[in-house]
Formats: structure tokens, sequence, C-alpha cells
């Protein structure tokens, strides 16, 4: 006759360890039949039905704290409220005259919070599938309408007002589904063609200022030679003028009483061209003497 199992000698171990793994089991299955799940601050929370006559969003919107729920039916999703910051890839627009422009913005923005869930319930994606699918389309489309209203020239130079222009075609498109747009910038790539004129005309406007600075030296030297100059002829002039001025003075002292001492001046100082004698005006006259013992 058979006995029953847990009259089994050396089996009474089995029953607990049976138990054992049954409850191990139970939470296991609990575990994956619950979930939790916190939202951060500055995040909002969307809870999902998966199944049911209810499936879509909830009424409920999570702002803080934790979630729980069953992954079986529900899904959670997690939308950041504060400024994101995306960069997306450089990409070609067309201006006015047909000139392709490669432009590669930069895109601060916020999703306003009481609109997460109509921008989930739209997309049914989460943030970062929304920013590379609907975002970015929006984002092109404005560079496009908005480089279409200029000529190549024109946005060069004016590209305060481009992007101004194309923050406000986002904002037309975005605001009202929920997507704020605080700022945005954008790393504008000429042709190559338009980028090689605009390189020669300022190469030529550096080259014609280098010009203008060569010629105003050369006029500034020329006018310092030019005073140089005309200082030297000046001092040459009034050097000529004084000693014009001091022989003229010399010859008007020079009176026949003075003639006749320099005579005598050279006669006391001897040698052989004293001349013997002088008639001079008046019935004046220079002889010479015989010298102290000399013969009679």
């Amino acid at each position: 006759m058979a006995l029953p199992f847990n009259s089994v000698p050396g089996r009474s171990w089995l029953k607990p360890l049976i138990f054992l793994g049954l409850l191990i089991l139970a939470l296991v299955g609990g575990c994956s039949l619950i979930k939790v799940e916190r939202i951060d601050a500055g995040n909002v929370g969307i809870k999902v039905n998966l199944a049911g006559t209810a499936r879509g969003v909830d009424d409920i919107t999570y702002a803080t704290g934790w979630v729980f729920y069953s992954p079986l039916s529900t899904a959670v999703y997690e939308f950041p409220v504060y400024t994101q910051h995306k960069e997306y890839e450089e990409f070609e627009v067309q201006s006015k005259d047909g000139s392709g422009f490669g432009v590669a913005p930069s895109l601060n923005y916020f999703i306003q919070s009481d609109k997460v869930d109509d921008i989930f319930r739209q997309y049914r994606r989460p943030l970062t599938d929304i920013e590379n699918g609907f975002l970015k389309t929006a984002v092109y489309e404005a560079y496009r309408v908005a480089t279409n209203r200029y000529t190549a020239d024109s946005l060069i130079s004016n590209r305060g007002s481009y992007e101004a222009q194309v923050k406000a075609n986002l904002l037309s498109q975005l605001q009202s589904m929920g997507f704020t747009v605080q700022q945005i910038t954008t790393k504008l790539e000429p042709p190559a063609s338009l980028k090689a004129a605009i390189d020669a005309k300022n190469t030529a406007v550096q080259t014609g200022l280098q010009t203008e600075n060569r010629i105003r030296q050369a006029e500034a030297q020329a006018r310092i030679n030019i005073a140089e100059a005309e200082g030297q002829a000046k001092a040459i002039r009034i050097a000529a003028d004084a000693q014009a001025y001091a022989n003229q003075k010399q010859q008007q002292s020079l009176t026949p009483l003075l003639v006749q001492m320099r005579w005598i001046e050279a006669w006391e100082k001897g040698g052989s061209n004293v001349p013997t004698y002088t008639g001079g005006s008046g019935g004046q006259f220079l002889m010479q003497l015989p010298a102290p013992g000399a013969a009679k």
C-alpha cells in the first residue's frame, strides 16, 4: 500500500521548500504587476491606459511624486517642462534669388505644463522622438519660409532680422500647440561662390584701407619735409640778412680817420709791404720814418 507524500520517510523538508518557492513566484508576479515611477521636479508625468475601455490619456496629470501602476495595462511617460536645448544638423534652404544656404540651428524652448497631455495625445511619442520628428519639421519650415524672403546679399547683411523672422514663424506654428520658443540662433553658411565673392570684397576693402593709410603717411611725411626745408631756408635767410646788416654797418663805420688808424697799425707791425708814403684827401699823407739808431 502506498504511503502519503508527506509521510514518506526523509521527505518532510520538501513541503516548506515548495511553499517558499510559491511565495517567491507570487512576489515576482506581484512585482511584475505593480510598478512605481517617481516623477521628478520640473517634469510632468502622463499616465496612459493600454487596455480596456479607458484606453488613452488619463485626466490626471502627475506633477511630481510617486506613481503606482501596472505595466500590463498602464504606461507612464515623463515630460520635462523646463527649458530644453536642441541642436540640429545642418540642412540647406534656398534664398529668394535661388542661392543655397546651409543652416545649423540651435533652439531653446519649453513645453507648457498644461499642454503636455494634448501633445502626447496627438503624437504618442516621448519628447526626444517629437524633437527629431515634428519639431524638426517645424524648424525646417520656419527657415524655408524666412530664407525665401531674402536675396543672398540682403540675407548676409540682415542676420538679426532674419533670425527674428525665423523665431516669429516658429512661434506662430508652435505656441498654440504647447511649445514656447525662447531663443533660436543660426550657424549660417553661404554658398561657396558667394563666400568667395565676400572674401574678395573684404580683401579689396582691406587693401584699399591699407593704401589710404600709406597715402596719408606719405602726405604727412611730405609735409614734415617741407616744413623742415622751409625752416632751414628761413634760417639761412635770417643768417644772410644778419651778415648783410653787419657788413653795411661796418662799411658805414669806415671813416677816413679809421682808415688812417688801420694804416698806422700796419706800419707799426712793420714788414716789407708797408708803403713808404701815400696821399690822402685833404692833403694828408703818411711817410716812413727811419728806425731809431739808423744812419742819418
